[in-house]
């Protein structure tokens, strides 16, 4: 093993709300991984973000954390808004860049993203962590063994009601809130990582009084008659399950799908329920495959490719369009 391979990869956090915390205490699981900087806008959240994670160093601007040569890779975890800005940032730098889901607002910033990696020949890769999770991992065996034949059908939800604060980023449209981009890309990244982009669209939406999305209904149309149902809401607590319906049985991912769960297999009315003794958040699977990349010089996923994520963004973009959500 070369001393590459022994390497412990520094980490840098720009951006530190909640999904910044969760990263960051999975990392502290990570053997060849430390927190070295953490950065915000404010020094105050920056410092007690730090001290919480046994952080090296805290940053009052993000720019200082990406001249800092002594990091590696940066968690980007901004609002989605900022994600193009901030990878920018970092690449230019660089700094590898794991960066939250949505990779960024559309197409064209992503296109925009994955060049200026390659022009520096720096690892980028979108943070769509269930792709990593040990139980998704284990239904895409099965989908891809065709365990119960093939799939027919799929039904993938998220939804949840959230107390209405309109200051919050949620429902902030100049942030990319609503339920699209923050949790209905959930289930569409479901039905594209099973059944690849579909050949017909038809979405509709509901709307708050500020023209965020409130809620979003998806229609994916396959050849041979196979379809994607898929639902985002703001308004009600779903079962936020993903359920693939197929000619032998259904496999089902049981609530919430998206995050560390159990799959329950069912077929000729019998049902047996995996669990994946999960002990993380589940940040870590996704961490410990990227810093695999970086210690092999890689500079894009074999799992989330740049491919990928393009088209991720391209169901995103063509639902937005259908339903006249524009952030601009």
């Amino acid at each position: 093993m070369t001393t590459q391979q022994h390497k412990t990869i520094n980490w840098g956090i720009i951006g530190l709300g909640k999904i910044a915390h969760k990263f960051a205490q999975d990392l502290l699981h990570i053997e060849d991984a430390q927190l070295y900087a953490v950065a915000s806008r404010n020094q105050d959240k920056a410092n007690a973000f730090a001290l919480t994670y046994s952080a090296k160093i805290a940053f009052g601007d993000y720019e200082s954390l990406v001249k800092d040569p002594n990091i590696d890779a940066v968690y980007i975890a901004t609002p989605h808004v900022f994600h193009h800005e901030h990878s920018i940032l970092c690449l230019t730098h660089k700094k590898a860049v794991l960066c939250e889901k949505p990779f960024a607002m559309n197409l064209s910033e992503v296109d925009d993203m994955i060049a200026t990696a390659k022009a520096n020949h720096t690892l980028l890769m979108e943070a769509m962590w269930t792709y990593f999770l040990p139980h998704y991992q284990f239904v895409l065996q099965h989908i891809k063994d065709e365990t119960f034949g093939k799939v027919l059908t799929i039904e993938a939800d998220f939804g949840f009601k959230p107390e209405i604060d309109m200051t919050s980023r949620v429902f902030n449209k100049s942030l990319g809130g609503g339920s699209l981009l923050d949790i209905g890309i959930y289930p569409i990244f479901a039905a594209l990582s099973t059944l690849g982009a579909p050949i017909h669209i038809e979405s509709k939406a509901t709307f708050f009084d500020n023209d965020v999305d409130s809620s979003c209904l998806m229609l994916f149309s396959y050849d041979n008659g196979v379809e994607a149902r898929l639902k985002s809401t703001l308004l009600q607590n779903t079962p936020t399950e993903a359920i693939f319906y197929c000619e032998y049985g259904t496999i089902k991912i049981n609530s919430r799908f998206q995050e560390p769960s159990n799959v329950t297999l069912i077929s000729e009315g019998k049902e047996s329920t995996t669990n994946f003794d999960y002990t993380t958040n589940g940040y870590y699977y996704e961490t410990v495959h990227f810093n695999q990349l970086l210690k092999d010089h890689k500079t894009e996923s074999d799992i989330m490719t740049f491919n990928f994520s393009r088209t991720l963004l391209r169901l995103l973009d063509t639902v937005r369009l259908q339903i006249g959500l524009n952030y601009k």
